[in-house]
């Protein structure tokens, strides 16, 4: 669950005051409330000068619980969900889109691990280039390394273009990269605050245009969570786990496709494995391991 500081913004009475009484009892995320006795935190709020507004606070957090909660559905429904809204986005690679049986599922979050020149970025910026072509919707991109290329998107573009036809081809590049919002983000905190702004925009259907958003790519996850999972504290732990679902809820709530990439590190026998551990493991629902050939520059799935 999200951490207090990032619902400022949409939550108001969830200001500075009211998250530093939280974290003087370790309370950092809705998550952290809810593992506390609430009777005990609203006792120690009557202490406080603003003990009033701290018990709206409270009031607030539970009540953005509430609203997150999903009505019951049976298995028809279900069913007759998935054959409306969780079709599949073509990644633009034929070879990808045969081992996810078509391409990336809306609804469902597909994980690219791989060690660094493994062709993570390149599969993000392909696919973003080939639904922003090819679908009607806008693909969000979030940036955790400054690796977006917009020549490498121009390349994809126009690579089976016709030189002959400048003006359609213009035309087309300016489509998708209209189709295409790029947002710079070095650390979690900044990555919930871009997410809960787009899940605002999503139930609100603000999209500053009429496409609506078909695809959200986070390049790379374990690139802002790496740095917090040190130390012998769980708010690390949290915050990966919050951030995880987060990304699960926009893409099963509002129908996306969410892709991310995660980097891999050293294990047993020295054999590689993904990174974030086993918790992040449950995470994904489709997770693509990359390598690259040693004999070459092959990108190998």
């Amino acid at each position: 669950m999200a951490p207090l500081k990032s619902l400022e913004q949409e939550y108001p009475i969830l200001d500075s005051n009211f998250q530093s009484f939280c974290a003087s009892h370790d309370i950092f995320s809705v998550e952290d409330l809810l593992l506390h006795d609430l009777y005990v935190l609203a006792a120690f709020a009557e202490q406080e000068s603003s003990s009033e507004r701290l018990k709206q606070g409270i009031a607030q957090v539970l009540s953005i619980i509430d609203g997150q909660h999903q009505p019951w559905l049976n298995g028809m429904e279900l069913l007759e969900d998935a054959q409306r809204n969780k079709h599949v986005l073509s990644t633009g690679c034929e070879g990808i889109d045969l081992l996810l049986h078509g391409g990336l599922r809306v609804g469902q979050l597909t994980e690219l691990v791989g060690p660094s020149s493994s062709g993570k970025t390149q599969v993000c910026l392909l696919a973003a280039s080939n639904v922003a072509k090819k679908h009607i919707g806008s693909v969000v991109y979030l940036d955790t390394g400054n690796s977006f290329s917009p020549q490498r998107v121009t390349q994809f573009i126009c690579q089976h273009s016709d030189p002959a036809i400048d003006q359609a081809k213009h035309t087309t590049l300016r489509k998708v990269m209209n189709n295409i919002s790029c947002q710079s983000v070095f650390d979690i905190f900044t990555m919930f605050d871009v997410l809960h702004q787009l899940e605002f925009n999503l139930r609100s259907q603000i999209q500053g245009g009429d496409c609506k958003v078909q695809l959200l790519i986070v390049d790379s996850v374990s690139s802002m969570v790496t740095p917090i999972l040190g130390g012998s504290g769980s708010q690390g732990h949290a915050l990966m786990i919050s951030a995880g679902y987060l990304l699960k809820k926009l893409a099963h709530e509002h129908n996306v496709a969410v892709l991310v990439t995660n980097h891999t590190v050293g294990g047993d026998g020295g054999i590689s494995k993904p990174a974030l551990g086993e918790s992040w493991k449950s995470i994904p629902h489709v997770r693509l391991l990359l390598s690259r050939d040693h004999g070459g520059s092959i990108c190998c799935w």
